[in-house]
C-alpha cells in the first residue's frame, strides 16, 4: 500500500486541504476543503477547490470521499461543491448533529436538518471507509468541538485543529460543545499511534522565529515538544492554560459566515424571493453575547455619552 499525500494552502485562512491517494488504484480522498470567499465583499469563489478538481483529473483519480475533520469556524467548506462535480461521498464526524443543535438557531436556519442529514456520512468512532487497496480509519476527537474526527490512513493521520504544530499548541475549547479535559483525551489518544506516524494538521500558523508554514510533523515530535501537551504535562495543567488561554482569544475572523454554511454541509443558505442568497449576521447572539433585541435596543436608546462635541 503507498499512500501518497499532496496539501494545498490557502493562506487567508491559514488552512491546509489534503489530497490523499492510493497510489495503486488511484482512489482518492479530500480532506478539509476550502470555499474562497472575501469577507469585505462578500465574494464566493471556487478558485481553491477547483484547482483541487484539476489536480485529480490530471492524475486521473477516483475521488471517493470528501471529509471534514469538523464543522470549521475560520473557512467556508467547498465539501459540497466538490461532492457535486466529483460524486463522492461527503463526510463527517456523528456528533455533527450537536453542532447544528448549538448553531443553527443562533442564525434561525430553519432549513437546517438537525440530524446531519445534510451530509452523506456521518462516521462513528472505530468505522472504517474503504479506499482502494487502503482505508481510512475514523477516530473520535472531540474537545474543541464535539464532531472533531481524525482519520488514519496508512501511517497518514489527519488530526484537524485538535493539534497545531509542536510550536503552536493545541486547539481552542471555547466554542459551543468545547472541553480542555475532553480534548486533553483526544490529543492523548493520538499520540497513542506508533511514534514514527505523520501528524497532518489543518492549519499553521507562524510562531515568533519560524518564517515558513508547514503541515507535517509526527507523533514523536508531538510528544516530545508539543508546548501545550508534550510528555510530562498533566491534565490538570492542560486544562488550567486552555481555559486561560482561552479566555483571551479573539473570535475567529470568519466564524460568523462561516458556521451558517458549514453546518449545511457547504451549501448555502436558501435563495430569497427574489433570488439572492444572504448570509446572515446575527448580533449579540453567541454565548456570553446573549442580549435579547429588546435588551439591546435599550441599552442603545438609554445611552447617554459622557462627552461632548
Amino acid at each position: 500500500m503507498t499512500i501518497a499525500v499532496e496539501a494545498y494552502f490557502d493562506e487567508p485562512t491559514n488552512t491546509f486541504t489534503y489530497l490523499v491517494v492510493d497510489k495503486e488504484s488511484l482512489a482518492a480522498v479530500i480532506i478539509d476543503p476550502v470555499l474562497d470567499f472575501d469577507l469585505h465583499s462578500g465574494r464566493l469563489d471556487t478558485v481553491s477547490a477547483d484547482k483541487l478538481l484539476n489536480h485529480a483529473q490530471d492524475q486521473g483519480l477516483n475521488i471517493c470521499y470528501v471529509l471534514e475533520t469538523h464543522a470549521h469556524a475560520d473557512h467556508l467548506s467547498a465539501g459540497h461543491y466538490l461532492r457535486a462535480h466529483t460524486g463522492a461521498k461527503l463526510g463527517i464526524g456523528s456528533k455533527i448533529t450537536e453542532v447544528q443543535k448549538a448553531f443553527a438557531p443562533i442564525y434561525e436556519a430553519d432549513d437546517v436538518a438537525l440530524d446531519g442529514s445534510a451530509f452523506d456520512l456521518l462516521l462513528a468512532d472505530g468505522e472504517i471507509l474503504p479506499l482502494g487497496n487502503a482505508e481510512i480509519k475514523v477516530m473520535h476527537t472531540p474537545g474543541h468541538t464535539p464532531a472533531c474526527a481524525t482519520y488514519v490512513i496508512g501511517d497518514a493521520v489527519f488530526v484537524g485543529d485538535t493539534l497545531f504544530m509542536p510550536d503552536f499548541g493545541t486547539a481552542r475549547c471555547d466554542f459551543p460543545g468545547g472541553d480542555a479535559a475532553v480534548l486533553y483525551q483526544s490529543v492523548k489518544k493520538i499520540l497513542a499511534l506508533p511514534e514514527h506516524s505523520r501528524i497532518f494538521t489543518c492549519h499553521d500558523y507562524l510562531p515568533e522565529g519560524r518564517s515558513s508554514y508547514v503541515s507535517e510533523s509526527s507523533v514523536a515530535q508531538q510528544k516530545q515538544s508539543n508546548i501545550h501537551v508534550h510528555d510530562g504535562i498533566e491534565a490538570d495543567a492542560f486544562i488550567a492554560m486552555r481555559k486561560a488561554r482561552d479566555a483571551n482569544l479573539a473570535a475567529p475572523k470568519l466564524i460568523l459566515p462561516s458556521l451558517q454554511v458549514n453546518i449545511r454541509a457547504g451549501t448555502l443558505p436558501p435563495a430569497e424571493n427574489s433570488g439572492a442568497v444572504f448570509l446572515r449576521l446575527p448580533v449579540n447572539a453567541f454565548p456570553g453575547f446573549q442580549a435579547t433585541s429588546e435588551e439591546l435596543n435599550a441599552k442603545l436608546h438609554d445611552f447617554e455619552p459622557d462627552w461632548h462635541i
